[in-house]
């Protein structure tokens, strides 16, 4: 009996495991909590929906008093420094008119040389219902009727120029905006030394033409919403009706019309507001500007959203392979893509964990190194007065703001800053005896492995991550590694994008999308679609 007693604990082993399993649950409800508080918030904030894009939020009839309804324009929108209210006499049709534009937003040479002529001496009741042989010899753009004087408003305040004519019941739009713009240029986040040249720009009407202009096709649709509550943006949804699975299609838009924001200055807003769980690290919709990227994630079943202002469009539903997949893998050779493929998954593996290794072996396990390299290191750490983490942390944090500082310099300085910093850095470090030369190589390949991820947002999850996991080795050696590395697996099995695992084809296994994974197959032998995507049209090939 004695021996029995005395193979029992005593309390302060009991109380320690106490703790260690009331910490982890304790942990699970304070974020449940947390999670459920901000979704109900999400929830409430999401109770007026999004409209599409021919909705109006308001409406006030026109009066068709011609005097009645230029008053009413010009209390409500007439205080604005920028809006030119131009009245003049139409001849033929003898009545007063006026036309209303935004300096800035039309092109002047147009509206006083041609459109102002047309109207005053030649706009006739004919030619103003766009109808016969009149209609077509209208030097507008457009020629709509506006629906109501706050839909004339809004048009006329976005950049569109506005006509109201005596004895007509309504307003007319007659020319579209027409700001200044940038050129269409290559994208400057996904360089490619292969492929299109082209990139989305802030015009949606020029990213949707660049979309059409891919190829002949009638099955590429695009659905309008007009996002936003007190400036509004329009939102196109983009899909091949033919292989879109409906149920997601119904899922994505159902997220949109939830929307519940004054303004979305970027993509990047809306990516929050319609992704799975904000609490992850990683991205569930992918952002890109190429325009091919887009076209080839329709033709796999996907999703494109794109928003006026911004050259970045989004495509749900999103994948952990697609961050470290580039277009560039398919323009190539599948053996030449697939090897650059595998490359980038080595990067990212590196670029995630090399630092929280270096750690692990060098405060914990010295003896799991070759003996020669651990004398080595050992001699190059002599009159380091920091430990391995503080040595780490303080030459990350360096290229960190190096690098961020590179990105927010003018072009022609920022590179060569950041050579020039990093150099200039760890040589100091080196020779002031703040870090060894071996951790000079480990983040300097970490760095540069980072940047070999074609998607930065994708990266910057990687860099954020590897500073947990250099917490976790400097707290439990390889097995903190360890642990880190298979809390992170957890967490991406259980996570979703729209539904679709977000480690498929891996987790759950799905054989038939292996042939896209860490290699590519070829072409000829990828027929199908990616299962995952539960495409109406599963055979690529007729």
């Amino acid at each position: 009996m004695s021996f029995i007693l005395r193979q029992i604990p005593d309390w302060k082993i009991f109380v320690q495991a106490l703790i260690a399993l009331l910490v982890p649950i304790l942990a699970s409800k304070i974020y449940k909590r947390f999670y459920s508080l901000i979704d109900d918030r999400r929830n409430d904030a999401s109770k007026k929906p999004a409209s599409d894009a021919d909705a109006t939020p308001s409406s006030t009839p026109f009066s068709g008093d011609y005097q009645t309804d230029t008053e009413t324009i010009r209390s409500r929108i007439g205080a604005n420094s920028d809006l030119t209210a131009r009245e003049f006499t139409m001849t033929k049709l003898n009545a007063r008119a006026t036309l209303y534009f935004v300096d800035g937003m039309q092109s002047e040479a147009l509206l006083n040389m041609r459109i102002m002529e047309f109207l005053a001496f030649e706009a006739t009741q004919e030619s103003l219902s766009g109808s016969g042989k009149a209609g077509e010899q209208l030097p507008f753009n457009i020629l709509t009727e506006a629906p109501d004087l706050d839909s004339f408003n809004r048009s006329v305040l976005y950049g569109f120029a506005g006509l109201l004519i005596e004895g007509l019941p309504s307003g007319f739009l007659i020319e579209l905006p027409n700001g200044s713009n940038r050129s269409i240029s290559e994208p400057l986040s996904e360089a490619l030394l292969r492929g299109p040249r082209l990139g989305f720009s802030e015009v949606l009407s020029e990213n949707t033409s660049m979309l059409r202009r891919q190829g002949y096709s009638d099955q590429l649709e695009m659905k309008g919403f007009r996002i936003g509550t007190s400036i509004q943006k329009d939102l196109v949804v983009a899909y091949m009706k033919d292989i879109v699975n409906p149920e997601l299609l119904q899922e994505v838009t159902a997220r949109i019309r939830k929307i519940n924001a004054d303004f979305l200055a970027e993509s990047g807003y809306v990516e929050q507001l319609i992704e799975d769980s904000y609490s992850s690290p990683f991205q569930q919709v992918h952002n890109t500007e190429r325009p091919d990227r887009v076209i080839n994630a329709l033709m796999e079943g996907r999703i494109a959203l794109l928003l006026d202002g911004t050259p970045f469009a989004l495509i749900v539903p999103t994948t952990f392979s697609m961050l470290l997949q580039s277009p560039e893998d398919y323009y190539d050779r599948w053996l030449s893509g697939s090897l650059l493929r595998m490359l980038r998954f080595v990067a990212a593996f590196v670029s995630l964990m090399a630092p929280a290794f270096y750690i692990s072996f060098i405060a914990f396990h010295p003896g799991l190194i070759p003996t020669e390299l651990a004398l080595s290191i050992i001699e190059t750490r002599q009159g380091v007065p920091f430990p391995p983490f503080i040595e780490v942390l303080i030459l990350e944090f360096s290229i960190e703001i190096l690098r961020e500082a590179g990105i927010r310099l003018p072009k022609p300085i920022g590179p060569a800053m950041g050579i020039v910093g990093g150099l200039i850095i760890g040589d100091a470090a080196v020779q002031a005896g703040i870090v060894s030369p071996f951790l000079v190589i480990v983040v300097a390949v970490t760095a540069i492995s980072s940047f070999s991820i074609p998607v930065y947002s994708a990266g910057i999850t990687l860099r954020v991550l590897r500073f947990v996991g250099m917490l976790f080795a400097a707290v439990l050696g390889m097995f903190g590694t360890t642990l880190f590395f298979l809390l992170l697996c957890s967490h991406l099995t259980k996570l979703k994008s729209f539904g679709v695992p977000y480690l498929t084809p891996a987790s759950p296994f799905r054989l038939r999308d292996w042939k896209d994974l860490f290699f590519r197959a070829p072409l000829s032998l990828m027929r199908q679609r990616p299962a995952m995507l539960k495409t109406q049209k599963s055979k690529r090939k007729s």
